[in-house]
């Protein structure tokens, strides 16, 4: 086995898609099957298990997934080491928002670019509260997302800034907010959740404090969507202030003041401590740090 088929089976390992991996790793799909059979053969273990729906990881191929990271960046550390130029190259791989990819990538890209032109960068974009499980699965190199309650040891974390979480309310749809004694009847006025994630965790621990059970109509994933029902009238939500600043659809959203208000979030760039030691993880993280 080689680099490339390493990094064709890790990108088929995050993807779990061969239709996806092969486009875009530029390998028709039949060659990636042949690939990873002959991973397998090689091995002696089943690394995939697929039929005409899905596909998975078995145990083996969990454990080449960690072995095929602990490679490639052995390799990139190596090649870092041995090289006599002075020019940075090779891969760097993020996963962010779309609201950070153009709110808060932007500056850090333009400067990092201008300084290390010849290192590609490849950009995921999905729900913010997958972040860091895609860090810590070792999918991508850096990630932006919110500092836990909790922030795992194995996770740096640099802060890029701080924004409030809110409550909103659609602007046109007034009769979607149930009032009880001039206050809101959170049991019966419908709630858009996320479903799962720190915002979720908080929205949770605010509704239990206050022993609320909230009349939940939909949870679904993302900020973005959850702005998009809210603004259709579907039910008050919560997100990050941000991600409704950013938001093509904020004219048609208000802010609900609540009391006690939630935490905010402190947003920031994260990668693995060991990754710091591939020399473009470091040279990102230089430049996130002086811009911050």
């Amino acid at each position: 086995m080689d680099n490339r088929e390493l990094k064709l089976f890790k990108h088929l390992a995050s993807s779990l898609h061969f239709g996806q991996t092969s486009r875009a790793c530029h390998v028709t799909p039949s060659a990636l099957t042949r690939i990873i059979q002959r991973l397998e053969e090689e091995l002696g273990e089943t690394l995939f298990l697929r039929d005409n729906r899905s596909v998975s990881l078995t145990t083996a191929g969990r454990a080449f997934r960690s072995y095929a990271d602990d490679v490639l960046q052995r390799f990139e550390v190596l090649r870092g080491d041995l090289s006599t130029e002075d020019v940075l190259g090779g891969e760097i791989s993020l996963y962010c928002s779309v609201t950070a990819a153009y709110s808060i990538l932007p500056v850090i890209f333009q400067k990092f670019r201008s300084v290390h032109p010849n290192v590609h960068i490849t950009l995921q974009t999905g729900d913010a509260a997958l972040a860091l499980s895609k860090l810590q699965n070792q999918e991508v190199d850096i990630t932006v997302a919110a500092l836990p309650d909790s922030l795992p040891q194995r996770v740096e974390f640099l802060k890029i800034l701080e924004t409030p979480l809110v409550f909103i309310v659609p602007s046109d749809f007034p009769e979607t907010i149930r009032f009880h004694k001039g206050q809101i009847d959170w049991e019966e006025t419908p709630v858009i959740m996320a479903n799962f994630g720190l915002s979720r965790e908080r929205t949770d621990r605010w509704f239990q404090e206050k022993s609320i059970v909230p009349s939940i109509y939909a949870q679904v994933a993302g900020n973005e969507a959850i702005i998009a029902m809210v603004a259709l009238g579907c039910g008050v939500g919560v997100v990050p202030g941000l991600v409704l600043e950013k938001s093509p659809l904020k004219r048609q959203i208000d802010i609900v003041a609540v009391d006690p208000e939630l935490e905010s979030f402190s947003i920031g760039i994260c990668a693995m401590k060991k990754s710091m030691r591939l020399p473009q993880v470091g040279a990102f993280w230089e430049i996130a740090s002086s811009i911050t």
